[in-house]
């Protein structure tokens, strides 16, 4: 779990989910769907590619020492542990919500019992929620975060439970691969990001100044529906390096 691999599947996710939105806006628009669509992943390929370009810039560095690229691109590399393929059937479990469900489920009960279970456990909830009053916009909004906060939490709780696993496959990469940054370095980088994110979206400080049309675009849609499970994926991924690089017991 290197911090190059983590940014690049983080950003791969990132754009799939935005060019995801930027289609079903388009749509919602009345624009045809082939031009959309064709537009939309051109849009998407480049975005991806020039981040991962910048990427691959700062693990090459480590990838030099680390064996060949037939052995980097093995099968084995390639093939997503379980936590990666939980991590992204819920993000698309998020996607889909957001699009079909949220916008029709705001007079149900279900819905009203998840939206105030989130908004006592989550901080960063009732702060989303006081903007979007200041507003005078749901449109599934609150719903659509109450189920994203949901789903990270589950994650969370999931991927935690096979920390020392994680742990012990980071540990094995680092005896084959020696990674650029140290572990504890790694470690402590990767628990500063988790802090910030903590402090700006389970917290809620970030939603006080944003302004009303960011919630009606695309930037509005990442943070409600794909943000709470990024932020989960990197507390793990923090926690993980942690124990890997302490002594093994």
């Amino acid at each position: 779990m290197g911090i190059a691999r983590l940014l690049a599947k983080g950003w791969i996710v990132f754009c799939l989910f935005a060019g995801g939105h930027a289609l079903n806006i388009a749509l919602a628009r009345g624009f045809p769907l082939g031009p959309s669509l064709f537009e939309i992943g051109v849009c998407v390929l480049l975005f991806a590619a020039m981040g991962l370009l910048f990427i691959g810039g700062f693990g090459a560095a480590a990838g030099f020492s680390g064996g060949s690229l037939s052995e980097r691109l093995s099968p084995a590399q390639l093939v997503p542990s379980f936590d990666e393929v939980v991590f992204l059937a819920f993000v698309l479990l998020s996607f889909l919500n957001q699009v079909l469900v949220a916008p029709q489920a705001m007079e149900r009960g279900g819905a009203g019992a998840l939206e105030r279970a989130i908004h006592f456990l989550v901080p960063g909830q009732r702060a989303l929620v006081q903007a979007l009053s200041g507003c005078s916009m749901d449109g599934g909004r609150v719903f659509a975060a109450s189920f994203a906060w949901l789903l990270a939490i589950v994650f969370l709780a999931s991927a935690c439970s096979r920390l020392n696993l994680t742990a012990g496959i980071i540990r094995l990469e680092a005896a084959r691969r020696p990674p650029l940054l140290g572990p504890t370095l790694r470690a402590f980088l990767l628990g500063l990001v988790a802090v910030v994110g903590i402090q700006f979206l389970f917290v809620g400080s970030a939603y006080p100044w944003l302004m009303c049309s960011a919630f009606t675009d695309i930037s509005g849609a990442l943070l409600i529906g794909l943000a709470p499970l990024m932020l989960a994926y990197l507390i793990v991924a923090a926690l993980a390096s942690l124990l890997a690089s302490s002594p093994e017991k």
